[in-house]
């Protein structure tokens, strides 16, 4: 299988639905030969834990400005971030979708929207959800 094109990076959402598609196979599988299967069987505490753990890391890797590590911890970062996606049942491209939106939109509009959202959303004393 090729996994690069020519520019030497590939096409990120071909590659993370490609991987989406690896973790997704691997739900079945014994947890005694699978890390993903091993850590899905675990379940969302497991998931959410290490992806606290590979997010510090790096951290870690930016703050002392190694580009090596901090390219390989982002990796893990995403990697462990897919496998949250596949216990919830969602995608890749989902998210992708979420940032095709918000492109082009001003940072500080977008969550000033979401704000705004959170707090119509949220219930009251004189309005119950």
């Amino acid at each position: 299988m090729t996994r690069r094109n020519d520019t030497g990076t590939g096409d990120a959402g071909s590659i993370l639905e490609r991987l989406a598609a690896v973790l997704e196979s691997r739900k079945g599988a014994d947890p005694e030969r699978s890390y993903v299967a091993k850590l899905l069987a675990k379940g969302p505490d497991a998931i959410l834990k290490k992806i606290g753990e590979e997010a510090t890391e790096t951290v870690l890797a930016a703050k002392d400005g190694a580009p090596e590590r901090i390219v390989a911890e982002t990796a893990d970062l995403w990697f462990h971030c897919l496998v949250m996606l596949a216990h919830y049942g969602l995608s890749p491209s989902q998210v992708l979708d979420e940032l095709a939106r918000r492109e082009g939109l001003s940072g500080l509009d977008e969550k000033a929207a979401r704000t705004n959202r959170a707090t119509k959303d949220r219930p009251t004393k004189d309005r119950p959800k």
